[in-house]
């Protein structure tokens, strides 16, 4: 019998219709974590064993900040489970830039506000200067080296996600680096430069630093192309120009992958929004890991693993998720506003099964002994995958 004492404390908790009838906590919590986290301070009752938690907030992550932006980074080191992907948040103020540097790992990005002038060369020399707003992706391969400077007026905010779990912005090689650690007699005999002129580069990496707001693209573009002239190779996109979104009374997904985006070879996404109370489906991905980020909103996520376990976790903005691949979830908007989140993968086309749509095309006879239910309740199974559910 349970003791009145716990029964009758203040962290005691209300009964909900389908969770743990009651649960106390007789000594102090912290009352911030637990009300953001009410799937795991009462889980529901389909939740069991122990699965590996799938949730990272970029708030928890350790931010470097710098005069010009900050940056912060959630990777398998934060988010152990994370092994095929990483993810950074990165802030420029209007003319900051991420200095000139190339990557290990492929760079994927989404912009979530204001506007950034983006820069590159291809695998022939040739230039690449665009400017990306709100909404806009852009894909770096590995080894291809590239900038980033917030415009005005208010500069930028975005993702980055790279194809390796455990990557670090800390092993990125910088123009900076390079220049410091190189002998000033080896640089003046490779740039065709007296070394007396050369005195003045930095002796530390820079990273992130202020400069002038840049002007006109299409100066900067010229000025760039020189003999060789622009690259034919697009590094950016614009989902909401070029790929159609799939629309329901629920939402809507728009899925981006190299068959649309083909510099994007290594990463693939589908931009989610559910309306207050709608559904991701019940769905697996089976050729990749799934990384997210909430953009905005509030979401639950339930992830189905091996061995009779399953989880649910709760998720809002700022928050990164991960769901290993083929293991079944769902995501429900559980706020008064629009969910948005982004589902990344390392693959070059993304791939997805529903519960329903196997079923529906599995033979009825099977599926009726499964379930135990009958042949009209079978039958109105839907056929088609929806992809998002309305409320």
């Amino acid at each position: 019998m349970e003791n009145q004492q716990q029964k009758d404390h203040p962290d005691a908790l209300e009964v909900k219709t389908g969770r743990t009838s009651h649960i106390s906590a007789p000594r102090p919590t912290n009352r911030d974590l637990d009300a953001a986290n009410p799937d795991s301070r009462v889980p529901p009752l389909s939740d069991t064993g122990s699965m590996p938690t799938f949730k990272y907030p970029f708030a928890l992550a350790n931010k470097r900040v710098y005069q010009g932006g900050w940056s912060r980074e959630v990777t398998a080191r934060e988010l152990s489970i994370s092994k095929e992907l990483a993810g950074v948040n990165m802030r420029l103020e209007a003319g900051g830039i991420r200095e000139l540097h190339w990557h290990k790992a492929a760079e994927w990005s989404i912009m979530l506000y204001g506007a950034a002038r983006i820069t590159a060369i291809d695998l022939e020399g040739r230039s690449f200067v665009r400017d990306v707003f709100e909404g806009d992706l852009w894909y770096f391969p590995t080894g291809i080296p590239h900038s980033i400077q917030g415009l005005a007026p208010d500069g930028a905010e975005f993702m980055l996600v790279f194809d390796d779990g455990n990557f670090s912005e800390f092993e990125t090689v910088l123009l900076s680096d390079v220049m410091a650690h190189t002998p000033r007699e080896v640089m003046s005999k490779d740039f065709g430069i007296d070394r007396t002129r050369l005195e003045g580069i930095p002796k530390e990496e820079l990273f992130i630093f202020q400069a002038p707001v840049p002007g006109p693209l299409a100066f900067d573009q010229e000025q760039a192309a020189g003999t060789l002239g622009a690259s034919p190779q697009d590094f950016s996109f614009r989902p909401h120009e070029r790929n159609p979104a799939k629309k329901t009374s629920g939402g809507e997904v728009r899925i981006v992958d190299s068959r649309t985006f083909t510099v994007s070879s290594t990463v693939a996404v589908a931009i989610v929004t559910l309306q207050p109370g709608g559904m991701r489906e019940i769905h697996w991905h089976p050729n990749a890991d799934e990384w997210q980020y909430y953009i905005s909103g509030k979401a639950r996520m339930t992830v189905l693993g091996t061995g009779a376990r399953a989880r649910t976790m709760d998720f809002e903005a700022g928050d990164a998720g991960y769901v290993p691949k083929t293991l079944p979830h769902y995501i429900d908007n559980v706020g008064d506003q629009n969910l948005r989140f982004i589902e990344v993968f390392r693959a070059s086309r993304f791939q997805d099964l529903s519960l329903s749509e196997w079923l529906a095309h599995t033979p009825p006879e099977l599926v009726m002994a499964h379930l135990n239910i009958d042949r009209s309740t079978c039958e109105e199974i839907p056929r088609e995958k929806r992809v998002v559910l309305p409320r």
